[in-house]
């Protein structure tokens, strides 16, 4: 009678997604978490905001926005690959803006995004140095973003990379804004809404982008499940971004009901 056992197997590691597998597990996630779901947005879009609302939005949006060329400078500096580096470099460009026009009377420049929020507050009734001098952002809010800078500083490339595929879902939610803002809220001026537009086309570039070095560089099942971890705390970091704003315009409401 034998007396030897086998040795016992190591479990076989799962197979990697395919690319479509991956991308469908993406559009699962941004379909129960993405922020277009978010009440707030709903009632944006429903046209059902105050003035009040939209400008407290504005406001405590545009400090996620400041910080945008921030993260993409820790992502960028993440990248050991010349090429890369002068691909990502662009994203920063695109939200600083570039030399020759700071307020659009230049040639040769572009404003950026950081700019044309700016003008967007403006439109809806906002001076540009409340804006910038960061007065009024709701705690909720600052706590969202420098959690997402912070991600991005100490993630590894691949999920830093991955956790900017929301934009893949940005540009639809561009052309929704687009729309409800010029049918419920005509006060705003019309060039208020420059930054949506220039966004449709950039952030469906930027998506396209990162998505295509986030299905050369995750390799393995692992890396496939670190890319959905990350890509689901950016939506986390979005949707209580807007949880900081409902409340705020909540408890506004109920103050002035009182």
């Amino acid at each position: 009678m034998s007396t030897t056992t086998d040795a016992p197997r190591r479990p076989a590691r799962p197979l990697p997604w395919t690319p479509g597998e991956l991308e469908h597990r993406l559009r699962a996630v941004a379909a129960e978490r993405y922020h277009h779901r978010h009440p707030f947005n709903l009632r944006m879009h429903d046209g059902l905001l105050t003035p009040e609302e939209l400008r407290c939005w504005v406001l405590n949006r545009f400090h996620y926005q400041r910080h945008i060329p921030i993260k993409d400078a820790l992502i960028l500096a993440k990248l050991d690959d010349r090429e890369l580096r002068r691909s990502w470099i662009r994203r920063i460009h695109d939200h600083d803006g570039r030399d020759g026009d700071d307020r659009g009377g230049g040639s040769g420049g572009d404003a950026g995004g950081i700019e044309r929020w700016l003008r967007l507050g403006e439109a809806a009734g906002l001076d540009r140095v409340l804006l910038l001098s960061g007065e009024g952002v709701l705690p909720g809010v600052r706590f969202a973003v420098e959690g997402y800078v912070n991600y991005c500083r100490l993630a590894t490339p691949l999920e830093a990379v991955a956790s900017s595929l929301t934009e893949l879902f940005a540009p639809d939610l561009m052309v929704t804004r687009i729309g409800a803002w010029e049918r419920h809220y005509p006060w705003i001026e019309p060039e208020g809404l420059r930054y949506f537009q220039v966004r449709v086309r950039q952030g469906r570039r930027d998506a396209d982008e990162a998505l295509a070095l986030v299905h050369r560089w995750a390799e393995t099942r692992a890396d496939q499940e670190r890319v959905l971890a990350a890509f689901t705390f950016k939506c986390d970091v979005l949707w209580s971004l807007l949880d900081a704003v409902e409340h705020a315009a909540g408890s506004a409401g109920s103050a002035h009901a009182r």
